[in-house]
């Protein structure tokens, strides 16, 4: 195939990328890298390399690349009808399947499917949901939303300020008013290191409990978190963590918002991470795995609690003033029914709970023994690798030395995809649940020869 040998050019001229240090790549300082196909667990770029891809996109690849079933359900479905909206009970037949689809998997309690492009935009609609509910429920002081610290649930205005991390909020002016945070159940930077698991939950509980009685719960509407802390480090929760926050949600009337961008449909060797956790939800965001990412799509999961007020709310109001062009859109669907139908016939849920089980012990045999390895942690298919400068003393790195970063690059250059998470020295692995132990043993092979290369 002849190449356009300005490509790279043309990316550097007018290609504004997302999370980029953007006049760093502008003047070709920044890294810089052209895919063009992608096997497996595996992709390919413009100049040959083959790299294993341990964070599947952005955890989001979740049947692995090159699935022709799925390209194939595409295509069809672009010949047949590329578009049509979903406003005034307008479906097609994959939308209509996909939501029927989503309600057999989900948990127990939930009863309508609204669909978007992206996780961002699916928070974007669950606080407008929350907003209306309140309103219909004669409580518009009830509004505010709780997120906790090192929670992403986006990069929106809203969605932004939910996600509680700095880089999302810096020179952003965010977040805004009505949202509060939270502490992070991150056994690991807990603020006394004699605390067990079960007395952290028992402190993280007590914290918000107490925000919710600074704040008044008459102006709290939800809480939003992910089951298994995702770009804020690969944190699974704490022993009885959730155990411990969901009766003081239900003490004061507050919704629980479970964000499973990351965790839908396997990554945690489960359909979702709710019911590996035992949570309990109002409103479940759903979006990668949905389709794993071969098509936009997302999804808003609505309880049957709320869902009776909204049909109250139509009754009282007229017609729900919400949507988007691109709400339902049969080609997402189709990439979306294509998809869940893969990861059924292919045993992935299975696969991630055994072989990302795997993934994690292989690597905590290879690195836990490290002098500058704090933990190693993670569910199903999901691994982190937090470094320390010393994990007895409980001493991070300092942050501008950037040895996450450097680790990340010493894997890339052996082939390997990895992730510097923010706001630590974090190594992420997030494969596509096709993987393998001949991979995954590669991967922490290859791991523990970066933190050697990079700390010795």
């Amino acid at each position: 195939m002849l190449k356009n040998d300005m490509l790279e050019q043309w990316d550097r001229d007018s290609f504004l990328h997302p999370s980029t240090h953007l006049a760093g790549f502008a003047r070709g300082e920044a890294p810089q890298r052209v895919v063009t196909g992608g096997k497996g667990c595996h992709i390919e770029d413009r100049a040959g390399n083959r790299l294993l891809d341990a964070f599947a996109g952005l955890y989001c690849v979740n049947v692995g690349y090159g699935r022709p079933e799925i390209a194939e359900a595409i295509a069809d479905q672009a010949r047949e009808l590329a578009y049509y909206h979903a406003y005034v009970g307008h479906g097609t037949e994959a939308s209509i399947t996909l939501a029927r689809m989503i309600l057999d998997r989900a948990p127990a309690g939930m009863s309508k499917v609204y669909f978007g492009l992206g996780g961002s935009d699916a928070n974007e609609t669950n606080i407008k949901l929350l907003w209306y509910y309140n309103n219909i429920r004669g409580r518009p002081e009830k509004k505010k939303i709780i997120s906790r610290w090192r929670g992403y649930h986006g990069s929106g205005l809203m969605t932004g300020s939910l996600t509680g991390l700095e880089a999302f909020h810096n020179k952003f002016d965010l977040p805004l008013a009505q949202v509060i945070h939270t502490e992070a159940p991150y056994y690991l930077r807990r603020p006394n290191p004699d605390m067990s698991e079960e007395a952290f939950s028992a402190w993280c509980a007590a914290e918000l409990e107490a925000l919710i009685e600074r704040e008044g719960a008459d102006t709290i509407g939800a809480f939003i978190g992910e089951p298994l802390l995702g770009t804020g480090g690969i944190v699974p929760p704490p022993a009885g963590y959730w155990e411990a926050i969901q009766p003081v949600l239900k003490k004061h009337d507050i919704l629980l918002i479970a964000d499973e961008v990351v965790t839908g449909f396997g990554r945690l060797g489960t359909m979702f991470g709710s019911t590996h956790y035992g949570i309990e939800p109002d409103i479940i965001t759903i979006a990668k795995g949905l389709t794993s990412a071969y098509a936009p799509l997302s999804g808003s999961i609505v309880g049957d609690r709320v869902w009776q007020v909204l049909e109250q709310g139509t009754d009282e109001n007229g017609p729900l003033g919400h949507g988007w062009t691109y709400s339902a859109h049969p080609i997402g669907a189709a990439a979306g029914v294509a998809n869940l139908k893969l990861i059924d016939d292919l045993n992935l849920v299975e696969n991630a709970g055994e072989t990302g089980a795997y993934l994690n012990r292989v690597m905590a045999e290879a690195l836990g023994a490290h002098a500058h390895v704090g933990e190693v942690r993670g569910a199903g298919m999901l691994c982190a690798v937090e470094l320390m400068q010393d994990p007895a003393a409980h001493r991070f790195f300092d942050p501008a030395d950037k040895v996450g970063a450097a680790v990340v690059g010493a894997l890339l250059d052996q082939g390997v995809i990895a992730r510097a998470m923010p706001q630590g020295d974090i190594l992420g692995f997030a494969p596509p649940l096709c993987l393998t132990r001949a991979e995954a043993d590669e991967i922490a092979d290859k791991t523990a020869r970066a933190v050697t290369k990079v700390l010795g």
